[in-house]
């Protein structure tokens, strides 16, 4: 199906971008678009989102999945839409050129989210409490 206008502002022309394209987690196979190396583990698009707007871009969120995410959960449901040029055609920010320059930037900046930065370092602390727990209890038994 052509697109129904060509003006770049208008939402439906607005790029793509599913949490599974920046997901470490993933092969390529399953969706995932940049490296590896480069990617993030299990991102969700409230994280994606956050990371667009504090950037000054124009997004919103669709209840979407990917076609190739067997996963059904809420988790992994979503998908952000972008603005990358304005009506006349011009970039709306130098620094995004391409969706893929989205997706590069996207996955430097989760981890460096406060929700990224303490969940990992309470969940550690919490799963090694639980451990040393269930371990002190057989051993009484």
């Amino acid at each position: 199906m052509a697109h129904l206008t060509e003006n770049p502002a208008d939402k439906e022309r607005f790029i793509c971008v599913y949490p599974v394209y920046i997901n470490s987690k993933k092969t390529l196979a399953e969706g995932r678009r940049i490296p590896a190396e480069k990617a993030v583990e299990n991102p969700s698009c409230a994280e994606i989102r956050d990371v667009l707007t504090a950037a000054g871009m124009n997004v919103y969120v669709e209840n979407k999945m990917h076609p190739r995410e067997w996963n059904r959960d809420v988790q992994f449901r979503g998908r952000v839409r972008v603005q990358l040029k304005q009506n006349d055609g011009n970039l709306c920010l130098e620094k995004f050129r391409s969706r893929r320059d989205v997706m590069f930037y996207v996955a430097e900046m989760i981890p460096k989210l406060k929700t990224r930065t303490q969940k990992s370092g309470g969940s550690d602390s919490s799963s090694q409490q639980g451990e040393g727990g269930k371990k002190s209890k057989k051993k009484k038994k």
